[in-house]
């Protein structure tokens, strides 16, 4: 689910620290896919960049994998962990099937109220993208073989990650015009809510060679944050890995009104 800083408060209010805080997590995961997402809709950004966009759009829905995602607490204990299979040439509805929750195999209950929130945060994520201002990335480090971007977030009616409290980058291989690595970092501590302060956060998406006829896909996205809920101490991390990757046709490919790029594209 993607939200507004104040709603990642309210929810976490809704749950105990310990369980609760590791939803900060996921802000981390979907604003990086949304705002990559969305990149393809921006004008004019730098060429290398522009290029890295294009290709991982070309491509970043003709593979199916199996997703691996673990969450811990600040003590490293695991909360929860779900193993699930993503086929884009299904039908929408059954693209996501979870494979384990916990260790064990998921009912049919399980299974349907877990592709009923994906599709749930998936049609709420839409718009994040549009807060990336990709026309105004600047280079912050370049070695022989990689150009690392800074990319700025739009402040215009931006309350989900407001641009003076995170800092986005990107890097992109030279040779393959792809990305190798997209982060997020969180610059100084905010509050969330009234009594929710998150003190500190970043998350990293990491890009792997799979074929390398095609651009790499996204292979594994980790996040870690830590805060206080009226002057208790939460945190935890959140990390996600993908595997056993098969090329396959779009189902969106079956209809004449194409979907949007990466529409589909989720943790």
């Amino acid at each position: 689910m993607i939200l507004s800083v104040d709603d990642f408060g309210r929810h976490l209010l809704k749950q105990n620290g310990r369980v609760g805080f590791p939803l900060i997590m996921r802000l981390f995961p979907f604003a990086l896919i949304a705002l990559l997402a969305a990149a393809v809709a921006r004008a004019e950004p730098p060429a290398l960049l522009q290029a890295a966009v294009k290709n991982y759009a070309a491509d970043a829905e003709r593979w199916a994998y199996t997703q691996t995602v673990i969450s811990k607490d600040r003590k490293g204990e695991i909360e929860e962990e779900i193993v699930v299979r993503n086929d884009p040439s299904q039908p929408f509805e059954v693209q996501w099937t979870p494979i384990k929750i916990n260790g064990k195999e998921p009912t049919e209950h399980q299974i349907e109220k877990y592709r009923k929130e994906h599709d749930k945060r998936r049609k709420s994520r839409r718009a994040l993208g549009e807060l990336l201002d990709l026309d105004k990335a600047t280079v912050v480090e370049e070695t022989a073989t990689t150009v690392t971007y800074e990319v700025p977030l739009s402040k215009n009616d931006n309350q989900r990650l407001p641009p003076e409290k995170f800092r986005v980058t990107a890097r992109v291989n030279k040779e393959r015009q792809a990305f190798e690595n997209v982060g997020v970092r969180l610059r100084e501590s905010m509050r969330m809510a009234l009594i929710l302060k998150l003190k500190s956060g970043e998350a990293d998406m990491d890009f792997t060679v799979v074929d390398p006829q095609f651009a790499p896909p996204i292979a594994a996205l980790r996040a870690d944050g830590e805060g206080s809920i009226l002057f208790v101490k939460v945190g935890g991390n959140y990390a996600a890995t993908r595997t056993d990757f098969k090329r396959v046709k779009p189902y969106s490919e079956r209809f004449t009104v194409k979907l949007a790029p990466l529409q589909f594209l989720d943790f």
